[in-house]
């Protein structure tokens, strides 16, 4: 029975250890590279993924024909007799926006929500027998359309007396910004700007404690402003980003309301410690209000903006101000469903989905998970291609393979996974062994127009040559846009 018990014993040793060997040779799965620092939250990788959000300008500016007002209008003339927030989110829905902003207060100082702390507003307005509040009735739409919300407070008053001296007025804003982030819940942006009054050089506004205000009420809201924390100013108001376009910058390095930071906001930092992306603000037309004299910018001029802000690694926020009667004008919102139009047009359709795909190398060889066609799924942020740890770091490609002359197209779209930090600081683009592309930054989407028009090809090379780490490269697209004619450098 002894005998017997110790050959068990030892078969099960053996047995033991052949199978803790098997363990410890088989070969494991390789892991993802190391994130570089700094790194997007996720409100802010949702923000990014959103492409283009709307702004609605809509206030006293609207009946007065102005883009200033004075903050000494008379609050009667405030009087939306059709207004419908309903058909403003949904042309924003049918465009395929998914966050809207309004200017809960502008300059001029007049609230569109009826505020305890002053009487500017629209309970002193004709609207509704001034029972009427423009904020809530937005909110509740956005809400009702499956679309997220933003608000606009500005921090120059026009109207409020106790404007021009720092205390009492930070004071009277931050009870301001108390009772819309408490009275309407789920605000997704909150923007600022540094605007001031001429009338008060030395006003201060008291940004860290509105900041840490509004983190404390709404944590997962992001805060626009020339510094972010979350979102930061592009530097112009055209709508365009730099042909060089980090997320990261310095947040030491930035002041709200610094003319003079306006080209670093445009291009961001390499060696940023901090990821604030960048937002372009821009108008459908010529003014930031409704104005009868004026109309929208035609389809051409906002794919273009849309290439300078989306294709630069930006968001882009398009302004459509609601008219006297307290719609979005028709003009508006057919230009509006134009550009969608044009979008899936060009984008729906991905010429590289049909080809076989190839690379330099891969991350953890052959049966890694890093391959080159992980840039052909759908998911454009958490797989990539990744090249081997030992690859030479000036000769870093990955190629899209056609058939012969098969592929004709003039815009080519490279995405990061920005996820684990914005890494590619040069890049080059081959069609057939020529070079089309000279390029510098990619982050979560680039988009290239080849100023030479429609090219046909088989072999699409993308090449790294410089990089923060390794690069990861979680989409590649090849798309024909049709409104885009290179010859005179317009579109039509």
């Amino acid at each position: 029975m002894v005998k017997l018990a110790r050959s068990s014993c030892l078969t099960s040793l053996v047995l033991l250890s052949s199978f803790a060997f098997a363990v410890s040779t088989r070969e494991r799965v390789p892991t993802p590279p190391l994130p570089i620092l700094p790194l997007p939250s996720y409100s802010q990788l949702k923000w990014q993924q959103r492409e283009i959000i709307m702004f609605f300008h809509f206030g006293v500016n609207t009946f007065t024909d102005s883009e200033w007002g004075t903050g000494h209008e008379d609050p009667a003339i405030f009087d939306p007799v059709g207004l419908d927030a309903n058909q403003w989110v949904s042309a924003a829905a049918d465009a395929g926006i998914s966050l809207v902003i309004l200017t809960a207060k502008h300059h001029d100082g007049f609230c569109l929500w009826p505020s305890k702390y002053t009487d500017h507003s629209v309970e002193s307005s004709h609207w509704k027998g001034g029972k009427g509040d423009v904020v809530r009735e937005f909110v509740d739409a956005a809400k009702a359309h499956g679309v997220d919300a933003g608000l606009y407070l500005s921090p120059w008053d026009r109207h409020e007396p106790r404007y021009g001296h720092s205390l009492e007025y930070n004071e009277f804003y931050l009870a301001q910004l108390q009772e819309l982030l408490t009275k309407y819940e789920s605000v997704r942006e909150i923007w600022f700007d540094g605007a001031k009054g001429s009338n008060a050089p030395n006003m201060t506004y008291y940004f860290t404690e509105w900041f840490s205000m509004v983190k404390e009420l709404q944590s997962s809201i992001n805060i626009f402003s020339d510094a972010g924390p979350d979102v930061r100013w592009v530097g112009n108001e055209n709508g365009s980003a730099g042909t060089t376009s980090w997320a990261t910058i310095n947040g030491t390095a930035l002041s709200i309301g610094n003319a003079s930071i306006e080209r670093y906001l445009s291009t961001g930092d390499p060696r940023g410690t901090d990821y604030i992306p960048p937002e372009c603000d821009v108008s459908i037309r010529k003014g930031w209000f409704w104005h009868k004299s004026q109309s929208p910018k035609r389809l051409s001029e906002l794919l273009q903006i849309y290439y300078n802000s989306v294709g630069r690694n930006c968001v882009m926020l398009l302004n459509v101000p609601p008219n006297t009667t307290g719609l979005i004008s028709e003009t508006d919102v057919h230009r509006l469903k134009e550009l969608r139009n044009a979008l899936d047009t060009i984008f729906s359709v991905n010429l590289a989905e049909r080809c076989s795909v190839k690379a330099s190398s891969r991350r953890g060889g052959k049966d890694g998970g890093f391959g080159p066609e992980n840039v052909l799924d759908s998911d454009h942020l958490w797989t990539y291609w990744a090249p081997g740890d030992k690859d030479d770091d000036k000769d870093r490609w990955i190629e899209i393979r056609g058939a012969a002359g098969g592929l004709r197209f003039n815009v080519i779209r490279i995405q990061e996974a920005v996820g684990l930090g914005q890494r590619i600081g040069r890049h080059e683009i081959y069609v057939d062994g020529k070079k089309v592309v000279q390029g510098t930054t990619v982050g979560y989407k680039r988009l290239h127009r080849l100023e030479g028009g429609v090219v046909s090809g088989s072999v699409v090379r993308v090449r790294i040559t410089e990089s923060k780490g390794l690069p990861l490269v979680s989409s590649i697209g090849l798309h024909l846009d049709p409104y885009w004619q290179p010859k005179d450098g317009n579109w039509f």
